[in-house]
C-alpha cells in the first residue's frame, strides 16, 4: 500500500493507485475548479480575460518542456524555435495553401515531431551543456528560415493570418480545451511505460538500460512527443495573435519557458501550470510595484532590463532555497493544512 500525501488515505486496490482523481475530496475540487474555470470568462474584464487566454496557451508549451527537461531530465534551449516551427507552418499553409485550422494543427505537430526526431538524435551522444548547444541550433536555424521565408515573399511586418475564433471569450474555451487535453495526455502518458522509462533515464541511465530499458527510444520520444506539444502550441499562438514573425520568438522567449518550468518545479505537471501563471503575471507584477512606488514614468526605458533581471533573481532564488518550486510551497501547504493541529508528520509504517 502507498500513501501519496499525509491524507489519511491509503491504497488498498491497484485501480487506486492507477487512478487520476483518487479521493471523494479530490473530486469535489477538482469539480470546483471546472466551474470556476467554465464561469471565469463571464466574470473577467478584457484585461484579465487576456491574461488568462495567454497562461492557457503558454501552458501547453510549459508543459511539453516540462516532459523533455521535467520528467526525461533532457535540457533544452530551443523551445522557442519549436513553437517558431508551428506558427510559421500554420502561416505558410495558410498563406500558400489556404488551408484551414484543422489541417494546419496537425501539420505543424507532424513538423514538430520531425524536428524533434532530428533534433533529439545528438542526446543520444550528448550530455548536459553540449546537448544544450545542440538544441540552441535548432532555434537559430527554423529562425533563419522563417526570416528568409518573410524577406523573400515580402511579409515585412510577419504573416497576417485570419483567425477562424474572433471572440477573446470564445478563445478563451478554445484554449481552456487544449491545454485540458494536452495535461489530460500527459498525466496518462507519465503513466504508462513511457513515462516510467523517462523518469528512469532522469534517474540514472546506466541503472535504467540495465534494467531492460531502451534508452536511446525513450530519449527520442521524450523530444518527439514534447517537440510536436510545442509545434501546436506556437500554431495556436499564430491563431490567436493573428500574425507570425520571427520577432515574436526570441531567446527571451526560450528563457520564459524555462522559468515556467523551473519556478513551478521540477518533474511536475502541476508545476509546469503554476510556473505559467507565476511567469505570465511576473511583468505585470512589475509594473504594479513600479506604479506603487511611483518610479514607473523614470524606469520606463528600463521595464525589459528589469524583467530580464527579476526572471534570473527569482528563478536563483527558487534554486537555492526551493528547489521543488512553487509546487513543493503547495505541497507543504497542503500537508500543513491535512495535519494540523500537529506539527510533525505521522511516523510511516
Amino acid at each position: 500500500m502507498s500513501q501519496p500525501r499525509s491524507s489519511g488515505y491509503w491504497h488498498t486496490r491497484y485501480a487506486q493507485d492507477t487512478a487520476l482523481v483518487e479521493t471523494r475530496t479530490q473530486k469535489f475540487w477538482l469539480a470546483a475548479l471546472a466551474l470556476a474555470l467554465g464561469t471565469y470568462p463571464f466574470l473577467a474584464n478584457a484585461l484579465w480575460l487576456d491574461l488568462a487566454n495567454q497562461v492557457l496557451l503558454a501552458s501547453i508549451g510549459a508543459v511539453a518542456l516540462m516532459l523533455l527537461t521535467g520528467y526525461a531530465g533532457q535540457i533544452s534551449l530551443g523551445h522557442a524555435g519549436l513553437l517558431a516551427a508551428g506558427a510559421f507552418t500554420a502561416g505558410i499553409l495558410f498563406q500558400e495553401l489556404a488551408a484551414p485550422m484543422w489541417v494546419t494543427l496537425p501539420a505543424a505537430a507532424a513538423v514538430g515531431a520531425a524536428l524533434g526526431l532530428v533534433f533529439g538524435l545528438p542526446s543520444l551522444r550528448l550530455r548536459g551543456l553540449y546537448l544544450a548547444v545542440s538544441t540552441l541550433a535548432l532555434h537559430f536555424i527554423v529562425i533563419h528560415i522563417g526570416a528568409e521565408y518573410e524577406t523573400k515573399r515580402g511579409y515585412s511586418t510577419g504573416i497576417v493570418m485570419d483567425s477562424p475564433v474572433q471572440d477573446a471569450r470564445a478563445w478563451y474555451f478554445v484554449l481552456l480545451a487544449a491545454s485540458a487535453a494536452t495535461v489530460l495526455f500527459s498525466l496518462n502518458l507519465l503513466r504508462s511505460r513511457t513515462g516510467r522509462a523517462w523518469r528512469a533515464i532522469h534517474g540514472r541511465e546506466t541503472v535504467a538500460e540495465a534494467l531492460g530499458i531502451h534508452v536511446a527510444r525513450a530519449k527520442l520520444t521524450a523530444f518527439v512527443v514534447s517537440s510536436m506539444l510545442a509545434a501546436v502550441s506556437g500554431a495556436l499562438f499564430a491563431y490567436f495573435r493573428g500574425f507570425v514573425s520571427v520577432e515574436a520568438f526570441s531567446l527571451y522567449l526560450t528563457i520564459q519557458y524555462v522559468a515556467m518550468v523551473i519556478i513551478g518545479g521540477m518533474g511536475s505537471v502541476l508545476g509546469a501550470l503554476l510556473g505559467t501563471v507565476f511567469v505570465v503575471l511576473f511583468p505585470y507584477l512589475i509594473d504594479a510595484a513600479m506604479r506603487a512606488l511611483g518610479v514607473a514614468d523614470r524606469l520606463a526605458s528600463l521595464v525589459f532590463a528589469i524583467n530580464y533581471a527579476g526572471f534570473g533573481l527569482v528563478m536563483l532564488l527558487f534554486l537555492v532555497f526551493e528547489p521543488q518550486g512553487l509546487v513543493g510551497l503547495w505541497r507543504r501547504a497542503q500537508n500543513w493544512a491535512l495535519l494540523w493541529p500537529f506539527k510533525q508528520r505521522p511516523v510511516q509504517r
